[in-house]
C-alpha cells in the first residue's frame, strides 16, 4: 500500500482501470493507526450504544411499563436490523467508498439515537433502536474491512487486538456512564442514548481528516437489491419468531409453521437470486472454503454467548443482588478485563509468531468453561464467585471474537474482502439475535412460574402479566425476595443453555485447518494475475 493519502470516491460507480492488486506493507504503524483513529472512535461510539444502555434498561422499561419480552426486544431490535444489513453493508464496502459508507452509518446511528432519546413508549423506543442497528451494522462490518484493506494477515491480529480494546473499554465505561446517569434524577434515562451523539459528531470529523483510502472503482456495477431485501426479509421473519414463540404461541402451532416457513422460502429465493446474479450479496462460492463455512457456523454459537452474557449480567446484579446501576457496571469488570487482555495479547502473539488456531482452540475451551461455570449462579452466589466466572468466559471471548475474522480474512480474495469480513459479524450478530431472544424468552417464562409460585406461598394472587419486571425499590420486602429469587435463579438457567452452543463453537474450531498467515494484503493468485 501506499502511504501517499488520496481523495476518497464518491458514493457513485463510473468505469475505470481494474484495481491494481498490490503487495501492501508500505504502511507504517503510525500511519495506519492514524488511517484508524477515526474508524475506532467510530466503533467506540456503537458499541457504546448497547452498553450504555444494558445498566439503565430495567430503569426504562419500568418507566415505560414494559414487560420482560420488551426488556429483550430493546436489544434484539438493535440486533436484528444489525444482522439483516451487515452483509449489505459489507458488500457495498466491495463496490463503494468505505470512507463515506462510514460516515452514512454514523449518520444513521446518530439520527436512531436521538429518537431513542425522545421515546415516549416502548414501541418508539424499539423502532429507534432498529434505526440505531442499521448504523451499528455499517460500522462493525466496514472497520475490519478497512483494517483488510490496508493491513497484511499477518500484521492484522495487533489491530484488531485494537479493537478488543475498544470495545472492552466501552464495556466497561458504557456501564458506569449509564448507571450514572440514571442514578442522576436532573438528568434522566433519555441522556443514555443522547450522550453518544457528541462523540458521533467528533468521529465524523477525525474520519473526515485522517481515513484516506485507495479509490476503487469498479466498472459496470449493479447492486443486487432483491438478494439484500430477500435476506433481510428471511432473517428477520427468523428472529422475530425465535423471540415471540412459547410466549405469544407455542413452538408447535400454525404460527410457528408460517413464520418458520416463510422465513426459509424467503432465503431460499435469496440463494436462488445470489446464485444468478453478477454482483450479489453473499457470493455462494465463499461458503466452497472450509475455513469460512467452519468459521460462520462457530461465529453463529459465539454470538448466542457473547450477547447473552452482556444483556443478561446487569439484569441479573440489579433485579438479583439489588444493585444500582452503576454499580452493576463495576460488577462485569471481570469480564471486560479478561476480554481486554486476551484481544491484545493473543493479537500480538499471532502477528509476531503468525500462529492463530491454538489461541482460537484455547479461547474457546475458555469459553465453555466459562459459560458452565455461569450456569450455577443464583440468587445466593457470592460476587467473588460470580466474577471468576466472568472472567474466564472474558479471556474466551478475547481469544475468539476477532480472530474468527483474521482466519476468515485470511483465505479470502481481495475482491470479496467486503463480503467475506461482514459474514463473519453477520453469523455473530445472528447468534447473537437469536440468542438474545431465545434466552429471553426461557428467562421471561422461569421468572413468570416462579413469581407465580412464589407469591402464590405468600397468599398473594398474581394479577395482570407476572413477567412485567418490578421497580425492585418500591415493593416490600418478602414480595422483593420472591422476584429476587426467581431473576437470580433463572440467570444460571439461561447460561447453562448456552454451554451447548459454545461446544459446538469448539468443535468447528478444531475442524479449521490452519493456513499460515500471508505477509501480503492480495492472496498469491491474485498477485500472479496482476504480474501476469
Amino acid at each position: 500500500m501506499t502511504s501517499t493519502p488520496t481523495q476518497h470516491e464518491p458514493l457513485t460507480a463510473a468505469p475505470a482501470e481494474p484495481v491494481p492488486v498490490e503487495e501492501g506493507g508500505a504502511m507504517t504503524h503510525r500511519e495506519v493507526l492514524e488511517a484508524l483513529s477515526g474508524l475506532l472512535l467510530a466503533m467506540f461510539v456503537a458499541m457504546l450504544s448497547s452498553t450504555v444502555v444494558s445498566n439503565a434498561l430495567p430503569v426504562i422499561v419500568a418507566d415505560l411499563d414494559g414487560t420482560e419480552s420488551g426488556y429483550t426486544w430493546v436489544i434484539v431490535a438493535t440486533l436484528l436490523a444489525l444482522t439483516a444489513t451487515t452483509p449489505i453493508w459489507g458488500k457495498l464496502a466491495d463496490l463503494f467508498s468505505k470512507k463515506v459508507l462510514v460516515q452514512v452509518s454514523l449518520l444513521i446511528f446518530v439520527a436512531g439515537s436521538l429518537l431513542a432519546a425522545v421515546s415516549s413508549s416502548m414501541g418508539m423506543l424499539i423502532s429507534a433502536r432498529v434505526v440505531q442497528g442499521v448504523g451499528v451494522g455499517g460500522l462493525s462490518a466496514l472497520v475490519q474491512i478497512v483494517i483488510a484493506s490496508i493491513v497484511s494477515p499477518r500484521e492484522r491480529g495487533r489491530y484488531f487486538g485494537y479493537l478488543g480494546a475498544v470495545f472492552a473499554v466501552a464495556t466497561v465505561s458504557g456501564p458506569l456512564i449509564g448507571g450514572l446517569i440514571v442514578d442522576t434524577s436532573w438528568l434522566g434515562w433519555r441522556w443514555c442514548f443522547a450522550v453518544g451523539i457528541p462523540v458521533a459528531a467528533v468521529a465524523l470529523v477525525v474520519l473526515q481528516k485522517t481515513l484516506h483510502l485507495p479509490t476503487v472503482r469498479r466498472e459496470g456495477v449493479k447492486i443486487d437489491y432483491l438478494g439484500a431485501a430477500l435476506i433481510a426479509a428471511g432473517v428477520s421473519v427468523l428472529l422475530v419468531w425465535v423471540s415471540l414463540a412459547g410466549n405469544h404461541f407455542g413452538w408447535a402451532s400454525t404460527t410457528t409453521a408460517l413464520m418458520v416457513g416463510g422465513g426459509l422460502a424467503l432465503l431460499a429465493l435469496a440463494v436462488l437470486v445470489e446464485s444468478k446474479v453478477a454482483e450479489p450479496v453473499i457470493p455462494l462460492r465463499l461458503f466452497k472454503d472450509r475455513t469460512i463455512t467452519l468459521a460462520s457456523i462457530a461465529s453463529t454459537m459465539v454470538g448466542v454467548a457473547m450477547f447473552g452474557a452482556t444483556v443478561f449480567l446487569s439484569q441479573f446484579f440489579q433485579l438479583a443482588h439489588g444493585k444500582t446501576p452503576t454499580v452493576a457496571g463495576l460488577m462485569t469488570l471481570p469480564m471486560v478485563v479478561g476480554l481486554l487482555l486476551s484481544s491484545i495479547v493473543t493479537g500480538r502473539i499471532i502477528a509476531r509468531t503468525g500462529v492463530w488456531k491454538r489461541y482460537l482452540v484455547g479461547g474457546s475451551v475458555l469459553l465453555v468453561v466459562g459459560l458452565g461455570l455461569l450456569a450455577t449462579l443464583d440468587h445466593t452466589t457470592s460476587m467473588v464467585t460470580a466474577g471468576v466466572s466472568m472472567a474466564v468466559m472474558g479471556l474466551g471471548l478475547g481469544a475468539v471474537n476477532q480472530n474468527l475474522v483474521l482466519a476468515v480474512q485470511n483465505v479470502a480474495a481481495q475482491r470479496d474482502m467486503g463480503a467475506a469480513s461482514s459474514l463473519a459479524a453477520f453469523f455473530r450478530t445472528m447468534g447473537g439475535a437469536a440468542g438474545v431472544s431465545a434466552l429471553g424468552a426461557a428467562l421471561g417464562h422461569q421468572v413468570a412460574a416462579s413469581v407465580t409460585s412464589g407469591l402464590a406461598e405468600l397468599g398473594i394472587a398474581v394479577q395482570g402479566e407476572s413477567g412485567t419486571i418490578p421497580d425492585m425499590d418500591s415493593l416490600p420486602a418478602p414480595v422483593r425476595a420472591v422476584f429476587e429469587a426467581a431473576y437470580g435463579d433463572a440467570t444460571g438457567h439461561v447460561f447453562l443453555i448456552a454451554v451447548p452452543f459454545a461446544v459446538v463453537a469448539l468443535v468447528c474450531i478444531l475442524l479449521i485447518r490452519e493456513t499460515p498467515l500471508r505477509t501480503t494484503i492480495a492472496r498469491a493468485d491474485e498477485l500472479e494475475d496482476a504480474r501476469a
